[in-house]
């Protein structure tokens, strides 16, 4: 299996317009491929604009937020690039589409680094951050995988939760929580 590193992608609508959310860059060789579901609106930016932007964060409410439908994350230009980064981020790394493979469910964008930028110290993994993130992608996939599947899952997860989280990740973890049961009180 690939590495991937989980971040907030920066994409841009045609008009030049930011727009963010989680995804995971797949690393391959010398490329960081994004590979969006169809249909989705960073996929339809990927397809229009050739540049983008990793923002790494260890803020656990936001990969929760963005899942739970939140934006409005304040964003800061990138001197002589044209996707922001997250302001809040730890680092960022820019990218820039060099080939596509085409797919009915998820296109491949096999993008290059250009550049990358530290901004504020990184102070160490987190099981509840962990947690929190693999919770956000669950609640991602809640009509593809079964009832019994997400409960186990977030069983597991939870006991990570309770032994290491700080306030931070538990509010991530509450919004998170919300989504799921939201989801399945409409269904």
């Amino acid at each position: 299996m690939p590495l991937i590193h989980e971040c907030v992608l920066t994409t841009l609508s045609p008009e030049g317009r930011p727009h963010i959310a989680p995804l995971g860059l797949i690393e391959e060789g010398d490329f960081w491929i994004a590979a969006p579901f169809r249909p989705s609106k960073t996929l339809f930016n990927l397809e229009h604009s050739a540049k983008l932007t990793a923002s790494f964060t260890d803020d656990a409410r936001i990969f929760a937020s963005l899942v739970a439908g939140g934006h409005g994350f304040p964003l800061t230009d990138i001197e002589g690039w044209p996707a922001p980064r997250l302001s809040c981020a730890l680092a960022h790394a820019e990218l820039e589409i060099a080939r596509v493979e085409e797919d009915e469910v998820r296109p491949r964008f096999f993008c290059r680094v250009t550049h990358v930028e530290s901004h504020r110290p990184f102070l160490g993994m987190n099981r509840a951050r962990a947690a929190v993130l693999e919770a956000a992608i669950l609640t991602t996939r809640l009509d593809r995988l079964s009832r019994e599947k997400i409960d186990s899952e977030i069983a597991y997860l939870k006991i990570a939760i309770d032994k290491t989280a700080g306030e931070a990740e538990r509010e991530a973890w509450d919004m998170l929580m919300e989504k799921i049961a939201a989801r399945r009180g409409a269904a």
